[in-house]
This record gives C-alpha cells, sequence and structure tokens, in this order.
C-alpha cells in the first residue's frame, strides 16, 4: 500500500511539473484548452484540444485565433480576431467574432467594453 501511494504521488507530482514547465516555455496560464462551444466550426469543433502561446512581444493580428477571459465570466473564450485598433500611442484594441457566429462578441464583453486589450488574452492558438 504504501508504494502504491509514493507512485501515485511520483505521478501527481510529474504531471504538475510538466504543467508548470508547459506555463512557463508558452507564457501562458493555461496552455492547453479544450473547445467547449460550436462558435468557431468549422475551424474547431466541440471538445478539440488547442496548444496556446502567449508572447507579449508577438502583436496581435486580424485572423488571429485567441482564448480570451472576460471580466464576470470563469471559462475562457476561443474566438477570431476580426478588427484591430491601434491608438497613436501602440496600445491595440481588437474585436473578437466566432466564426459560427452572425454577430461580433461585443455582447460577450463585460458591459461598457467594445474591445478587448491584450491583458485580457490567455493565449493564442498555434495548434
Amino acid at each position: 500500500l504504501y508504494y502504491q501511494v509514493l507512485n501515485f504521488a511520483m505521478i501527481v507530482s510529474s504531471a504538475l511539473m510538466i504543467w508548470k514547465g508547459l506555463i512557463v516555455i508558452t507564457g501562458s496560464e493555461s496552455p492547453i484548452v479544450v473547445v467547449l462551444s460550436g462558435s468557431m466550426e468549422p475551424a474547431f469543433h466541440r471538445g478539440d484540444l488547442l496548444f496556446l502561446t502567449n508572447f507579449h512581444d508577438d502583436p496581435i493580428r486580424a485572423g488571429e485565433i485567441v482564448v480570451f477571459k472576460v471580466e464576470g465570466r470563469d471559462i475562457p473564450i476561443v474566438h477570431r480576431v476580426i478588427k484591430i485598433h491601434e491608438k497613436e500611442n501602440g496600445n491595440i484594441k481588437f474585436l473578437t467574432k466566432g466564426d459560427n457566429n452572425e454577430v461580433d462578441d461585443r455582447g460577450l464583453y463585460k458591459e461598457g467594453q467594445n474591445w478587448l486589450e491584450k491583458k485580457d488574452v490567455v493565449g493564442r492558438a498555434r495548434g
């Protein structure tokens, strides 16, 4: 029984170390996410796994698929960037939309928010 408990503890600690290592390597707080809805079909289907990176020096571009969190919602959303709004001071704001949705995501953002910022991004889909 002692060896079984020790073996289980080793497996759990190894998984945690791998997860923390992926967080450091990818720069994303959640390097792997599961698609939970059909809003991105046909690009991604419900249940698909996405590998994310979130390098802060890499600019966000229109057409890129991002995973973002909105204040007041616990579950991150996977959608495509459709518009970029760059200010003269270099700040970038952007608008997202699910490929399978008819309207943009402004209805999903917190009240009064019309654009997302880089701080809202959990990661960007790489595979």
